[in-house]
């Protein structure tokens, strides 16, 4: 996998934190956990339950070697989050989420947490698409 950073920019290779100085092309010949600058949240941006599951992820992700704590985080989390929802897309991109993870795939189920923010930024906004309106 061929990966180009921008100079200054970081990457988080299995818990280990590189920053390129100047512009360069990496190429990881074997099998890594990483996450590029771009896609790291800071913890003051974890401000909803989505973006606090991706924030939850992303510490594994960043540091797989002390990621004990934040499964059970994850685990419970997801669950309060699904408990809480009655919007149907919410509800199963987050058992996708969940499948995803319970797979050790938590790259993938960092981008499928990252597709639903839109879904919850409708729900936060009160326009729940999945609610079907009364008649009055």
């Amino acid at each position: 996998m061929h990966i180009s950073l921008r100079a200054g920019e970081k990457i988080y290779i299995n818990g280990a934190v590189l920053r390129a100085d100047r512009k360069v092309s990496i190429e990881l010949l074997n099998d890594a956990t990483f996450l590029l600058e771009a896609h790291v949240m800071k913890v003051e941006d974890a401000s909803t339950p989505l973006r606090q599951l991706y924030f939850i992820i992303q510490i594994m992700l960043i540091n797989p070697n002390d990621s004990r704590t934040a499964r059970e985080m994850f685990f419970k989390s997801i669950q309060m989050t699904i408990n809480a929802s009655d919007n149907a897309a919410l509800v199963g991109g987050l058992r996708a989420v969940k499948t995803l993870f319970d797979g050790n795939r938590a790259f993938e189920a960092l981008k499928a947490v990252r597709a639903l923010f839109p879904v919850e930024a409708e729900i936060l906004a009160g326009r729940d698409s999945s609610t079907p309106t009364q008649a009055a």
